[in-house]
């Protein structure tokens, strides 16, 4: 399957995930998006981090979300700041509000779309780019 347009090289999709992110990016090579969420307190961290910020536990429940969300803030690149990145400018870099995970905000890139239909209170759904055989990483489409 081709990549979705707008996306970046494939050498800028290289991870060095830890203990607290792997699980996020296992679910994501299996097209799950997921969000850690503290088993003591229910708050939600993201990214996923070793204490939550509201009550120090560490232990946390994995939760399937549903993959849409609502764009709260973005930005459109629309200058090669490397040379690798010529043939993809413009592209959409936000900040989702993804639905089902509170106080959640997921920075990701917004593709497929002309980048000036992207606004502030956008509705987005996932749309998995399998980059490599062991990297999937989730993005954004503008929802029909």
């Amino acid at each position: 399957m081709p990549r979705p347009a707008g996306t970046l090289p494939t050498q800028f999709a290289e991870l060095a995930p830890d203990a607290w992110t792997l699980p996020f990016w296992h679910a994501a090579r299996e097209h799950r998006l997921v969000a850690p969420k503290c088993t003591s307190c229910g708050t939600f961290r993201f990214p996923p981090g070793p204490f939550c910020h509201e009550c120090q536990h560490q232990q946390v429940d994995l939760v399937e979300l549903p993959g849409t969300g609502t764009v709260f803030t973005y930005t459109v690149a629309r200058h090669a700041v490397v040379p690798e990145l010529a043939g993809v400018v413009p592209y959409v870099i936000a900040a989702i509000e993804v639905d089902g995970a509170p106080g959640v905000r997921m920075i990701a890139n917004v593709v497929e779309c002309d980048p000036d239909a992207v606004s502030i209170g956008s509705r987005v759904s996932v749309l998995w780019d399998d980059a490599s055989d062991e990297v999937t990483i989730p993005r954004f489409r503008l929802a029909s």
